[in-house]
């Protein structure tokens, strides 16, 4: 059996590295000509954490982020709400870790290359079509930089990897619907800075009505001063100014800076801090409609083309890693060799409702919750004593809320089976 993989993103290297830890050929085609590591930063919960700890990524995970001690909430005023722990600090067997996206996309391939050697990721391959029979199926791509017809691949399963612009997608649901935007748009950047709090802190504060702002550290000592690079992104209702879903769009800070113009804090001075940004990136947050299939046959789709998402709760990149984990456990079955379209359905049927539930839990209860909370009991006010506003046991319960949807609450996820 040979996998076509469409896609070299977080989902797609990671299937990768599953399928060739389970003794599956595999090739990886990008649509990029070169593979750059972009964007921001981005967090490994313990559910993602367990699965690239079992491909042995751990500690190169660790060299390039920052485990997260805890998660901190505070309202607009900069008073204090609610700290929790997390990772192995909350008790798990794994760990949580704040990384730069370019990063772990750079770990990711590097293992890749090292394990599967350098012709195993294709660049510059857009994929046009693709055809299926009873014996396996067929890929056409196309040059990204010249369009010329490339020749086509054969394989025995196709998995389409290729994020929220997915053709993939486009070619099982040709009828599919547009991109649904939240209301909510995101500016995002990254900033050197002295460490806050801890230097080890996901921070919170705010709400979205007012303006809501969050940050954590994905770099340690990037220069003499012994700064971090610290991820931060603000975000509020807005009409839709690009509703395109490109997270790489460039973004101006007089956009935003209002929402935290007045979050100066005693730990951070916000207004300072997103002035000294390396850069400014504008994301008008959406997903789309879940769908009913992925499986067609012996095509199927996997991490956004599958299931894209807001991004929140730092689930779109756990829900991928989670997805290529549980494909390759199905693939992996003697089974599959004799009928792989049984083996993609069954890897659907044990991934379509989580992700669905995560993608609705996102538009309707994201973890951030807590902060709506507070913000609609205190009419936006500050408060004498957060114990009198909402009850330490009211605040977890919000918080272990979304960890059992998005499938990382701590005595589940130690409970559960191994997906390969």
């Amino acid at each position: 059996m040979e996998v076509l993989i469409i896609g070299a993103g977080i989902g797609g290297l990671t299937l990768a590295l599953s399928l060739k830890a389970a003794g599956i050929p595999c090739r990886v085609f990008e649509a990029a000509p070169t593979i750059k590591p972009l964007g921001v930063g981005i967090n490994l919960l313990p559910h993602a954490m367990r699965e690239m700890q079992a491909l042995g990524l751990e500690p190169a995970l660790a060299a390039k982020g920052i485990e997260t001690r805890q998660v901190s909430f505070y309202n607009r005023f900069g008073q204090h709400i609610f700290t929790e722990p997390r990772g192995r600090f909350a008790g798990y067997d794994w760990p949580q870790y704040s990384i730069h996206r370019g990063d772990l996309q750079t770990v990711l391939l590097d293992a890749v290359i090292e394990r599967l050697g350098p012709d195993a990721v294709r660049t510059g391959h857009r994929l046009v079509d693709a055809e299926q029979s009873e014996h396996g199926v067929v890929a056409r791509f196309e040059d990204t930089e010249t369009g010329e017809a490339l020749p086509p691949v054969a394989g025995d399963i196709l998995v389409g990897c290729d994020g929220i612009r997915s053709t993939t997608r486009s070619l099982l649901h040709p009828d599919d619907g547009p991109l649904v935007y939240s209301g909510i748009t995101m500016w995002r950047g990254i900033t050197r800075w002295k460490p806050f709090l801890d230097g080890a802190t996901m921070a919170y504060a705010g709400w979205l009505e007012t303006g809501k702002v969050i940050f954590y550290p994905v770099r340690d000592d990037v220069d003499a001063e012994g700064r971090q690079e610290i991820n931060w992104l603000c975000e509020f209702y807005t009409p839709p100014r690009d509703p395109s879903g490109d997270w790489s769009r460039a973004g101006e800070i007089d956009d935003f800076l209002w929402a935290c113009r007045d979050m100066t804090f005693d730990w951070l001075d916000v207004p300072a801090f997103v002035k000294a940004a390396d850069f400014i990136l504008e994301y008008p947050m959406v997903d789309k409609d879940p769908l009913d299939r992925w499986s067609f046959g012996r095509l199927t789709l996997a991490g956004d083309a599958a299931h894209p998402m807001y991004p929140r709760g730092s689930n779109g990149a756990g829900q991928a890693i989670l997805d290529a984990r549980c494909l390759t456990g199905h693939l992996a079955r003697p089974s599959a060799a004799l009928d792989p379209v049984a083996a993609l359905k069954a890897y659907e049927a044990d991934r379509l409702k989580p992700t669905t539930d995560v993608v609705l839990a996102n538009r309707r209860i994201p973890p951030d919750a807590i902060l709506r909370e507070i913000f609609e009991r205190t009419k936006d006010t500050p408060f004498e004593n957060i114990d009198d506003v909402i009850s330490q046991e009211e605040l977890l319960a919000l918080s272990t809320r979304y960890k059992q949807i998005a499938g990382f609450e701590r005595d589940s996820l130690r409970a559960r089976d191994d997906l390969v």
